[in-house]
């Protein structure tokens, strides 16, 4: 197989998936030819053709582009997929969304964001700050963040920001600087088996932390002790047995101000608009890893 930055054209098999369409953005950016194939259009698949992207909805191997130097595909599209089958067949490399990201992340530095619920919104909240505070960053998100109405965006800088899916195990692919564990509930279970797998699952996911490296964890989780990183922080809401939790919480119009406190540091007055009492933990996670980067706190507070 070419390396992946020498791919000129390639192909998705379930392009319309919230994870396919921010490979296809990622590429189509670079200047490759991205088409692919989805069941059914929607909103999604709709802005992936505006920009460029040309998509079908029809199984058909007639309307593969056989030039494809690369196929990708998700677990989601059936075994007995027309045009899935005629690519397996003819010689063509095919692999899973995972393998791409693990590539694509190979050599950058990642912060990678996993969790049964919670990652989307915390891995959203550490993208917009490293964008908004200047640092930069490349970010592969699991939905449309709402502040920029796409999943995916690029910056030169050789950071990437992922959402880390545990489905099929697929966060085992990935690579980590830093990585945030936001819980470990039982979850595809269809996948698993049982909740003890999926347990497993993310504590292998922490083996994967790089040497130097952070792991950040929710305290409180079950089987945290198992958890393999050198370096392991936790955040909580209010729990001050953690390393880092939030205090002096306030709440003012439907927004709330806090402080971030760690054993290091503490970042006062921080304004968050957003409801929920679960977005100022995922705030904690978020503020935690840009203070692990080196973001100035007035930074951190503005792009809050």
């Amino acid at each position: 197989m070419k390396d992946i930055k020498d791919i000129k054209r390639i192909y998705f098999l379930g392009i319309g998936g919230i994870g396919m369409s921010a490979l296809a953005r990622y590429f189509n950016a670079r200047g490759v030819n991205v088409s692919g194939y989805d069941r059914t259009e929607t909103v999604l698949t709709k802005q992936l053709a505006s920009e460029g992207i040309a998509i079908h909805y029809e199984d058909h191997t007639g309307l593969i582009d056989k030039e494809a130097e690369l196929v990708v595909y998700t677990p989601a599209i059936p075994k007995d997929h027309q045009e899935l089958n005629y690519l397996l067949h003819h010689s063509y490399t095919v692999v899973k969304r995972s393998d791409v990201l693990g590539m694509i992340t190979n050599s950058s530095f990642n912060i990678c964001v996993a969790g049964t619920h919670g990652k989307t919104t915390t891995s959203t909240m550490i993208a917009h700050i490293l964008r908004d505070s200047g640092y930069g960053c490349n970010a592969f998100l699991g939905g449309i963040a709402a502040n920029y109405n796409s999943n995916f965006w690029s910056h030169e800088r050789n950071v990437c920001v992922v959402e880390a899916d545990e489905y099929d195990r697929s966060f085992l692919k990935l690579s980590p600087d830093v990585a945030i564990i936001t819980a470990m509930d039982p979850d595809h279970l269809d996948i698993y088996g049982t909740a003890e797998n999926v347990e497993q699952a993310f504590i292998d996911f922490s083996a994967r932390v790089k040497e130097a490296g952070l792991l950040l964890s929710k305290y409180g989780l079950k089987r945290s002790g198992e958890l393999k990183a050198g370096n392991h922080k936790t955040y909580h809401l209010q729990e001050a047995a953690a390393d880092v939790h939030a205090a002096d919480i306030r709440v003012n119009s439907g927004s709330y101000t806090f402080h971030v406190v760690a054993t290091e540091w503490t970042l006062t007055d921080v304004a968050l608009n957003m409801g929920g009492m679960h977005n100022i933990e995922n705030m904690v996670a978020a503020i935690t890893v840009a203070k692990h980067l080196g973001i100035d706190d007035e930074k951190i507070r503005s792009a809050v």
